[in-house]
């Protein structure tokens, strides 16, 4: 007696379009509950893998401002520009900083990071400071 094997052939290609894209997106949607080790487990694990790369080169998000991130953390947690004093210095200081007339410190990233929970990357990005004239 002789063991027959049904290899199911996979029809992979590079997503180089928008078209490519959503397609693949689809086919994810089909393969989602598909078990590892599988024929279909290893279409999607392939599938996710392109469709990654395609959304690295055509989908980049901007790295946000310093100080918009700052502002939206004050909005979550109802914070005035006064509260802010603790991590960035008198309320002069508090002000310069948010009208991007004085750049973040590194103490004053530190201490924001530590005291309002803003992820360390998003206030080292560069920002331009506004023109005093």
């Amino acid at each position: 007696m002789t063991t027959m094997t049904t290899m199911t052939t996979m029809t992979i290609k590079p997503i180089k379009t928008k078209a490519d894209y959503e397609a693949a997106l689809k086919r994810i949607m089909v393969l989602m509950d598909a078990r590892a080790d599988t024929p279909e487990g290893d279409e999607l694990d392939i599938l996710g893998t392109l469709v990654e790369v395609y959304e690295a080169k055509n989908f980049t998000i901007k790295a946000a401002n310093p100080i918009e991130v700052i502002r939206f953390r004050m909005e979550q947690y109802g914070l005035k520009d006064k509260d802010l004093i603790p991590y960035i210095g008198h309320s002069g200081r508090v002000s310069e900083v948010l009208s991007y007339r004085r750049k973040l410190t590194l103490t004053m990233i530190r201490k924001l990071h530590a005291g309002l929970k803003i992820p360390t990357e998003n206030l080292v990005q560069d920002y331009p400071l506004q023109n005093i004239s």
